[in-house]
């Protein structure tokens, strides 16, 4: 991190990592099929790129950067190179990075509020009033910010995903049924 609490640094040096595995993975497999890549990917190359995420949640610009990391690792597999990049991962049955970061924070969010973590998130979150219909009953309150780097922080976008889930999403007893 910078002296301006810029991460880009980090997304840099991450993206930098990943793709030096992936291309020894790439060199050093002969097979390219999906059973012997795949896992490959999915143990040396994303854990990289998803380390601490949640945290440092990244820019635009560093988004595409481990991106075009994942793109580059779905090419590798033979039989889909020709296809366009949502259509390799809907192929592999795998999700984009910005999608899983979306989908961890959701996670971490309902692990928050129900206790998981009742020292550290003891009020991390502000409940809104929510009678509306439409309301999933659990709505969180984003507060209000001055500065635009605010906006990135986990407590503030998070909250528009969590208010759009259905009440039988939040309502959920435990994770595992949360994540079904």
């Amino acid at each position: 991190m910078d002296d301006n609490l810029d991460m880009s640094l980090q997304c840099a040096l991450a993206a930098q990592k990943a793709n030096y595995i992936l291309g020894c993975v790439k060199s050093s497999v002969a097979s390219r099929v999906r059973e012997v890549i795949l896992p490959l990917h999915s143990t040396l190359v994303r854990p990289h790129l998803e380390s601490c995420i949640q945290l440092w949640s990244p820019q635009h610009k560093d988004i595409e950067l481990l991106e075009q990391v994942w793109r580059r690792a779905t090419k590798i597999i033979r039989g889909l190179e020709h296809l366009s990049y949502e259509d390799r991962l809907r192929q592999l049955g795998l999700f984009s990075l910005e999608k899983r970061r979306l989908w961890g924070d959701l996670i971490a969010t309902f692990q928050y509020l129900k206790g998981a973590y009742k020292k550290d998130g003891k009020n991390i979150f502000n409940r809104a009033c929510c009678n509306r219909s439409g309301s999933n009953g659990f709505e969180l309150r984003a507060g209000r910010y001055r500065l635009d780097i605010r906006q990135i922080w986990f407590m503030i976008r998070v909250v528009k995903h969590w208010n759009r889930l259905p009440r039988e999403a939040v309502e959920a007893p435990f994770l595992e049924t949360f994540v079904a």
